[in-house]
């Protein structure tokens, strides 16, 4: 083998390998436009309301780290005056302007999924809220979506027990203001990711 035939299979190697790790080591950030994290909130003992936040954003990288970072400014209730409560007496924005969550997850196996196909993945994370850091296990749904998209999908809410993260102060403040006689500490939330690439 002369060495002209020699370099040209080397190139081509190279090429092949560079293209192989580049088609794995991926970036992807949150779609906010096409996300959604809802929480239910229970008052006097049996009424239920589902609410929102409107911004989200984070990532997913290459070395499998996942960040879901919560913009808690951002609450939607569909009440004015109960945004502002839960802002400012219950958040407490001006401390704690955001809520995160983290967690690592196999990239090999978030690549060994199919387009149009979906894996269950239970996952271990953690939530930053309120100036407190908590574990927390999630069971969700990753689908390969059409166009180089990913889904992230809660199989089932996620309990967030409002005591554990210094919040019980805080529903004490929203009952006194609301005249309620009971606002639940158990909150439900769920959610619906989509990601893109980087």
């Amino acid at each position: 083998m002369n060495i002209l035939k020699l370099t040209k299979i080397v190139v081509v190697g190279l090429g092949l390998s560079i293209s192989s790790i580049s088609a794995y080591a991926i970036d992807w950030v949150i779609d906010g436009h096409n996300s959604q994290l809802n929480f239910v909130s229970i008052k006097k003992i049996n009424i239920a309301e589902v609410h929102e936040f409107k911004k989200l954003q984070g990532s997913y990288d290459s070395q499998g780290q996942f960040i879901l970072d919560i913009d808690l400014a951002s609450v939607d209730t569909h009440i004015p005056i109960r945004d502002d409560r839960l802002k400012n007496d219950f958040f407490e924005v001006s401390k704690f302007s955001s809520a995160k969550i983290t967690a690592m997850i196999d990239t090999d196996l978030v690549d060994a999924i199919a387009e149009g196909a979906s894996e269950r993945f239970t996952v271990d994370a953690n939530l930053d809220l309120h100036g407190v850091s908590k574990p927390l296990t999630l069971d969700v749904i990753v689908t390969r979506l059409v166009g180089a998209k990913l889904s992230v999908v809660s199989m089932q809410p996620v309990i967030i027990n409002a005591d554990n993260f210094g919040l019980a102060a805080g529903i004490s403040k929203l009952m006194e203001l609301a005249s309620l006689p009971s606002i639940s500490q158990a909150v439900p939330v769920s959610f619906y990711l989509t990601l893109k690439l980087k």
